[in-house]
């Protein structure tokens, strides 16, 4: 891609209501070019909500967003993160080291520990997954080239010096935040809720854009968690989200059902791409998705989202999976 279409991604900072500052930090993933993290005024200093992804660069991109609200990241008495995915934890380790901080985060992050401690291992296992859903060799082959000494995207794995789950609580200057857990997403996943201001962290589980994203393998039912979280995020009555991607918004029961209607247009999607004879999970992506272009930058995630459908129909009594090599599905 030529340099006049592209647009270099630099971090940047900017308040959005008085103590509560959006640090907008890059990312080298197409389509996804940048992350939030949110700095909350807390005493002598912020709260760090989320952390960016650690890649070559990273922590001068986050200080250069930092100077931008008048901070630096001495100035971060405390790292939460709402979920233990690259771009949400991958700098943890850097900022607690050098804030001389704690981190908080959920403690089912074996999803993200197994990948960043055994890469070789995880790719594998992705690999053999794939194999089972019926993609070809040469994709494979292709797959396992591009991953080979990638980079995970973390500085470091570290343990939370306190597990997130609901019960504790997070003290900033805007007020108390509670934490809610919302799997689905990510096993790992909470969000953050401020009562009085009525103010959501959503990290990825609500975005501004109404989109999906599972990290398969790693719990029984990742969709079916999801919608469970929905009903969780609509009790607290949130009237302003903070999300992990993209601008703030008003409207978050409108994105709760956004993404419901999203969850069940799938769920029929996926069982209409069983018709009308058995078929591997490889073959239903392109009569699933035929709205989404299907390339190599895009077959993994799509794949993925398709298994997570698939467990969730075959949970719920919907679908059948037929074993041998590779898998097939019908309808129950």
């Amino acid at each position: 891609m030529s340099e006049t279409n592209t647009k270099r991604e630099l971090g940047r900072g900017e308040s959005v209501m008085a103590g509560v500052y959006r640090l907008r930090l890059p990312l080298p993933w197409p389509g996804v070019p940048h992350c939030n993290a949110w700095a909350v005024a807390a005493g002598d200093g912020v709260v760090l909500f989320d952390t960016g992804m650690h890649q070559p660069g990273s922590m001068a991109h986050l200080e250069r967003a930092l100077q931008m609200c008048h901070l630096r990241v001495e100035d971060i008495n405390l790292v939460v993160c709402t979920h233990a995915h690259s771009d949400h934890y991958g700098q943890a380790a850097t900022i607690v080291e050098r804030a001389g901080c704690e981190l908080w985060m959920h403690p089912n992050y074996q999803h993200m520990s197994q990948w960043a401690q055994d890469t070789d291992a995880a790719v594998a296992r992705r690999l053999e997954v794939a194999r089972q859903s019926g993609v070809p060799e040469e994709p494979l082959r292709r797959y396992a080239e591009q991953r080979k000494d990638h980079d995970s995207g973390i500085a470091a794995v570290i343990e939370p010096d306190r597990a997130l789950l609901p019960g504790v609580t997070i003290a900033t200057d805007l007020g108390t935040w509670t934490v809610h857990e919302t799997p689905g997403h990510a096993p790992s996943h909470v969000c953050l809720f401020q009562p009085e201001r009525r103010l959501l962290i959503s990290g990825d589980h609500l975005l501004g854009r109404i989109s999906l994203f599972f990290d398969y393998g790693f719990s029984p039912d990742p969709v079916g968690e999801f919608v469970n979280s929905l009903d969780v995020v609509e009790r607290l009555g949130a009237r302003l989200c903070l999300p992990g991607h993209g601008r703030t918004f008003t409207d978050v029961h409108a994105h709760i059902e956004g993404n419901r209607k999203l969850v069940a247009e799938r769920s029929e999607r996926v069982l209409a791409a069983m018709a009308p004879e058995p078929a591997t999970a490889f073959e239903m992506v392109p009569r699933i998705y035929d709205d989404i272009p299907f390339s190599p930058a895009t077959a993994a995630w799509l794949l993925m989202e398709t298994l997570s459908f698939l467990l969730h129909l075959q949970v719920t009594g919907r679908a059948i999976k037929i074993p041998g090599e590779p898998e097939r599905w019908e309808p129950a």
